[in-house]
């Protein structure tokens, strides 16, 4: 049992502790009084005032302002609305599921406030009183643009909320609509549709061949003896009517001397027989100027001169001095490289673009820096069914002879027409195979993916010959992009009517 001290066994020093020790109670419980009265005084001063409560008043001084909700003045807070539609204190600082509250303010039914309040649930809060309707969130949609949505708010595996989609967004058709700043992050550029001459160079291995129309040779009709060759070699370049070689023929000797007894003892029936002396001549292939000489000189020579039938090049002689020269032996060959073809090997797959009378170009690999023009000649009936090529002709003119024989070279033949038609660079089309796809640029943020018919592809664009017109804007960089925002709206919207359908 605790014992009891007495009262004249206390200290006076002790007393005098405990004394002070009651007064300082006394001084802070009056410090207290003073405070709540004067909290009193000014809520009555507010109260009275019209003025809204302060945001650090407590609430519990609203009973005591003298004032309820329906005197607050209009356009104050009076409690925090909550986005799901009901009331709550203000000091709940967010709704369930993490959505802000909604400010409810004086003025009005307090029960409708909180039924617009409630309208704007899931798609962000809005002024109470906006003379704007609300718009209908149709779903949400993943943020990350996974075929994904939602029909309500929810948020992803990162945390990041659903975007709502409303109504209105998605009946736009086909229109696709990008941020003015994810058009610059993604640096999407659009270019004006133009009319212009599409052409295709379709390159091919190629090589110079002679002209079959520009080679003669010379050979006897008759046999002959090979006196002497002029001094001229193969490859050595000789011009019309330059002597090659002198020979002597038994068989053109006797028609010259029958020619000339005809011509120089003329008879009733001499100009007849004169005529037939002198076809026979021409049929040895004689040189008319070997008959004018004897005309002239009234002898038969022993040897005759036989000149080149042509300019060109000696591409072959077999002539020999004192050689014996059968009819028809080849005694030279000579080729007139003025002009040459040069023989290109197509493949099969570029064939059906080439046409008579395209122009070429052709490089050789022995005269870099140099090239050759010219136009198809001929397209051969037949594909190489070893290499599947088709073999082109092209001729070329030649006129300083730098073009040789067999000399190898690259070919580019300009296929397509030389009429403007409406083209598009080759990176505004999107090829998936199945069908070829422009973006059309709307203007203010807006695309829109147009199916369209290419033709004939070259220098860098290509023909439409369906879907666009001269004049439209087409997204020539980060259509990919767009293109994949477009496939994504539509499963979506896909997505969104399968579920209405489904009944309920």
């Amino acid at each position: 049992m605790d014992q009891v001290t007495p009262f004249h066994a206390f200290d006076p020093a002790d007393r005098g502790l405990r004394g002070r020790s009651t007064v300082g109670r006394l001084v802070r419980l009056a410090f207290v009084l003073a405070t709540v009265v004067g909290a009193l005084g000014t809520g009555y001063t507010i109260g009275k005032a019209g003025w809204p409560l302060p945001s650090w008043a407590p609430t519990w001084l609203i009973p005591m302002l003298g004032r309820d909700e329906g005197s607050a003045p209009a356009g104050s807070v009076v409690f925090g609305g909550g986005s799901d539609g009901h009331p709550v204190h203000p000091a709940e600082h967010s709704a369930a599921g993490g959505l802000d509250h909604l400010p409810v303010r004086t003025g009005g039914d307090a029960s409708a406030r909180i039924d617009q309040s409630a309208s704007h649930a899931g798609h962000g809060a809005a002024a109470v009183g906006s003379a704007e309707p609300a718009k209908k969130v149709l779903y949400y949609r993943n943020p990350m643009g996974l075929p994904d949505t939602s029909p309500v708010p929810k948020k992803d595996s990162m945390g990041m909320d659903y975007v709502p989609v409303y109504e209105g967004e998605a009946d736009d058709g086909s229109i696709v609509k990008v941020s003015p700043g994810k058009l610059q992050r993604t640096g999407v550029r659009s270019q004006a549709v133009e009319r212009r001459v599409v052409t295709r160079p379709v390159r091919a291995p190629a090589s110079v061949q002679l002209d079959e129309r520009r080679v003669a040779v010379v050979a006897l009709r008759s046999e002959g003896f090979i006196e002497k060759v002029e001094p001229v070699t193969t490859g050595a370049r000789v011009r019309k009517g330059q002597p090659l070689m002198r020979l002597y023929s038994p068989e053109i000797a006797a028609a010259s001397a029958q020619y000339l007894s005809l011509v120089v003892q003329p008879s009733s029936s001499g100009p007849l027989l004169a005529d037939g002396a002198r076809r026979r001549l021409e049929n040895l292939n004689v040189p008319p100027d070997v008959t004018a000489e004897i005309e002239r000189t009234r002898k038969v020579p022993l040897t005759i001169t036989w000149p080149a039938p042509r300019d060109g090049v000696v591409l072959e002689r077999t002539a020999i001095d004192g050689m014996r020269a059968p009819s028809g032996d080849v005694l030279f060959r000579i080729a007139d490289l003025s002009l040459v073809w040069v023989l290109a090997d197509v493949p099969e797959h570029d064939l059906g673009a080439v046409r008579l009378g395209q122009p070429v170009t052709m490089r050789t690999h022995a005269l870099p820096g140099r090239s050759f023009t010219g136009r198809v000649d001929l397209i051969y009936p037949q594909v190489n069914k070893e290499t599947r090529t088709t073999r082109v002709r092209v001729e070329i003119p030649n006129p300083d002879g730098v073009l040789l024989p067999d000399m190898y070279g690259d070919v580019d033949i300009a296929t397509g027409s030389d009429q403007p038609v409406v083209a598009v660079p080759d990176s505004a089309v999107i090829d998936t195979g199945m069908r070829q796809v422009v973006i059309l640029d709307k203007g203010e943020g807006r695309f829109e993916p147009r199916e369209v018919k290419v033709g004939a592809r070259g220098n860098g664009v290509v023909e439409i010959r369906q879907g666009v017109a001269a004049g439209d804007q087409v997204v020539t960089a980060a259509n990919f992009l767009i293109d994949a925002e477009s496939n994504l709206k539509a499963a979506l919207q896909s997505m969104v009517a399968a579920s209405e359908e489904k009944p309920q």
